[in-house]
């Protein structure tokens, strides 16, 4: 069910550092997430296996982006810091997107992997936020989510198509999951200001829900497709404390600089 909140309630809120800090580290997850990702999806333009696949990954890529833009005019509008600073500006090491998606992109079968494995995560968060109490929150998740029922559609069928091929495909795509299945538990961890995300109803599932959602759900496609699930990647209780998100490889400095190059050139131009 839906907490509202009457804008009186809104305007005392936004004045407690505590919501701030907590809202602001939650959608600067989302947005940091869904940059880094629709980044790493653009980079098969021209480099994708059919051409229908270069206009479908850059059609899904700027949605991301889109996401992105969304979560980071929200950050804007709290903080006052700019979105092109939010964007293009803060360093490496403050970034607070998951380790999966900023490892490169490696082969057709890892891209499509990850894809599947990030596409049922967002679909979760997004469900997830349709119910929040923020509502610029609540109304950006329901439409992203319209979006998103064709991204999961498109990351399950080429999933389902490589492991339902056999043969080096379906090896592919197994070893894609071995590689990747260690940096999932780092996706469903909201940081050490989950309780306040759920106390004030800015999210309706706690990492702990949203990650067994996702687990059954991977699960039944995964069995439908003819593989073996291996044991879920997290043991014991999440950790959602401080270094949740906090630790970055060398390969999100490169994305970034990537990213950047553009706007390093002039960076008074409108993003």
């Amino acid at each position: 069910m839906t907490r509202s909140v009457t804008y009186a309630q809104f305007v005392a809120k936004t004045t407690d550092d505590r919501y701030i800090a907590a809202l602001t580290s939650f959608l600067c997850q989302a947005a940091d997430d869904e940059l880094v990702m629709g980044h790493r999806e653009s980079e098969w333009l021209g480099m994708a296996p059919e051409i229908e696949e270069d206009v479908a990954f850059g059609s899904i890529s700027q949605d991301e982006v889109g996401h992105a833009v969304y979560y980071y005019n929200l950050v804007s509008g709290l903080t006052g810091e700019p979105v092109e600073l939010l964007a293009y500006e803060r360093p490496h090491d403050v970034r607070r997107n998951a380790v999966l998606v900023e490892r490169g992109n490696g082969d057709w079968a890892y891209t499509v992997v990850r894809h599947f494995f990030y596409d049922e995560f967002d679909h979760l968060r997004l469900t997830a936020l349709t119910h929040s109490s923020y509502e610029p929150l609540r109304q950006g998740a329901a439409k992203m989510l319209r979006e998103e029922y064709y991204h999961r559609l498109h990351a399950q069928t080429w999933f389902t198509r490589l492991a339902q091929a056999g043969g080096e495909a379906k090896e592919r795509i197994e070893r894609a999951i071995a590689t990747q299945w260690p940096d999932l538990p780092e996706l469903f961890m909201f940081g050490e200001a989950e309780q306040d995300l759920l106390a004030n109803g800015i999210i309706s599932l706690s990492g702990r829900e949203v990650r067994e959602a996702w687990f059954e759900n991977v699960s039944r496609v995964m069995r439908g497709a003819g593989l073996i699930v291996p044991p879920a990647p997290w043991l014991g209780e999440q950790n959602g404390g401080s270094e949740a998100r906090a630790v970055h490889t060398d390969a999100l400095k490169e994305l970034l600089g990537t990213l950047s190059e553009v706007y390093d050139l002039d960076k008074t131009a409108v993003w």
